[in-house]
This record gives structure tokens, C-alpha cells and sequence, in this order.
């Protein structure tokens, strides 16, 4: 792949928040606390970091929880700004996590006309496919109705949907196959490996190794918001389940 256009390039990224400790957690202790003001920590949640990801590429991503590995995700998306450094994208990009991106207080048709014209779609182009994204979804009888309502399984079909229909050039799939029932699991991976996949440059987040090994030709490992390993998918997998041991 090293050969290929760059779809991704991060230099000298990182990200860092701050966080309030707030053990004053009763009234009686709020009011005894007054002059006392909760401490603050920063939490490194990734580390200075470089990375490339090429154009029509599947690389993985692998990291135990809390490793910096969904943080990683947001950042190279544009969901969080990274606090140095900076970020190339080349490329329409959709960020595939329990719905993350889409408006809780709009409902479903509003969440799907505003996520197509994100990703550059005409009006039109999103009209002609509405009742497709909405169909495959499963959400018809729950289309105008605020997605704040939706149960998980909902919102990670709603997205997924969004995603295969209005096809970004660049996705970040956050375990998008441990969401929804059995049913809808399997047609969304059979849409995965049918063509979707073909052509798409996809950053998979993953805790299944059989997932990784099959659909990543290369991957990434994770560790305390460093960037610890970048190549080989079984080598990586073999550093992760070590992680794991």
C-alpha cells in the first residue's frame, strides 16, 4: 500500500482533557466545601503521534479500552480537535458510532438530509435515496421522531444505512458489527463484503480479531494513548492478545 495515494496524514497529533475531580458529591459536602474547589487532572488520551492511511485501504485499529483508540478515531474524523499538530484528509469522511455526528433533538429524516449534505449530496440526490436509507435502516414507522428516542440498536442501524447509501469517500467504523441484533448484524456485513467495502478507504475499530484479520491489510496498535505498532495485521494482533495475556 505504500504506493498508493495518502487518503489520511497525521503529523504530530495529540490530544489532552481536562477534567474536574469532583468528590463533593452530597449537598451536605457542597456546603462544608465551599472554599474548597474540586481538583482538575489532564488525562493524555493520545499521545504525539504520526500516522498515514492510504487511499482503498482497510486498517485496523486495535487497543484495549482506554487505550486512545476511539480518541484516535474522532480526531483523524474532525470530531475533536486535536491539540497539536494537524490533519490532511483527502476526501469525503463519516464517522459510523452509536450515531455520533447525528443531532439528537432532529428526527431521522432531518438527521439523514443534514448528514447527506455533509458529505456533499444535492437535495435531490438525497430524496431519490430517502426511502432506501430509511428501508434498510428499519426505522420507516420512526422517521419523524427524534433519534434522542432511539434505543442504540436504532441509531447504529440509522448510521450504517446513512453510510452504505451515501457512500463517504473515507469511513471510521467504530464496532459497528457488535451493535443491533443478529439479523441486522448479518445483512450489514453482508453489504460490507459484497461492494461497499471495494473502492473505500476505512479505518476499523474492533475488539474481534477475526474481524480485523479478515478485513485489514494493515493495522494499528494502541497503548495508553500511544501509537505503539503500525504494519503487519497478524503482528499486530499477535502484540494486542499479549496485551491481553
Amino acid at each position: 500500500m505504500t504506493n498508493a495515494p495518502v487518503a489520511i496524514r497525521a503529523r504530530q497529533i495529540s490530544k489532552t482533557f481536562h477534567i474536574s475531580e469532583d468528590s463533593h458529591n452530597t449537598v451536605k459536602h457542597r456546603l462544608f466545601n465551599l472554599f474548597n474547589p474540586p481538583r482538575s487532572k489532564n488525562v493524555h488520551a493520545v499521545s504525539t503521534l504520526d500516522l498515514e492511511v492510504y487511499k482503498g485501504e482497510c486498517i485496523g485499529l486495535l487497543g484495549r479500552n482506554g487505550s486512545g483508540k476511539s480518541t484516535l478515531v474522532k480526531l483523524l474524523a474532525g470530531v475533536y480537535p486535536a491539540d497539536t499538530g494537524h490533519i490532511d484528509i483527502y476526501g469525503t469522511t463519516l464517522l459510523m458510532n452509536l450515531g455520533v455526528g447525528m443531532s439528537q433533538e432532529l428526527t431521522a429524516r432531518e438527521n439523514i438530509y443534514v448528514s447527506g449534505s455533509v458529505l456533499g449530496l444535492k437535495i435531490r440526490t438525497i430524496d431519490s435515496l430517502f426511502d432506501t436509507i430509511v428501508d434498510f435502516a428499519e426505522v420507516r414507522d420512526f422517521v419523524d421522531t427524534k433519534v434522542k428516542f432511539f434505543s442504540s440498536g436504532m441509531m447504529a442501524r440509522l448510521a450504517f444505512s446513512i453510510a452504505v447509501n451515501a457512500g463517504a469517500d473515507i469511513m471510521f467504523l467504530d464496532e459497528i458489527f457488535a451493535v443491533g441484533d443478529v439479523r441486522f448484524r448479518e445483512k450489514a456485513i453482508r453489504v460490507f463484503e459484497s461492494s461497499w467495502i471495494e473502492g473505500k478507504t476505512v479505518v476499523l475499530v474492533s475488539h474481534s480479531m477475526d474481524v480485523i484479520e479478515k478485513y485489514c491489510t494493515r493495522a494499528a496498535l494502541m497503548r495508553q494513548g500511544q501509537l505503539v505498532f503500525v504494519g503487519n495485521t497478524k503482528e499486530a494482533i499477535d502484540l494486542y492478545l499479549r496485551d491481553n495475556a
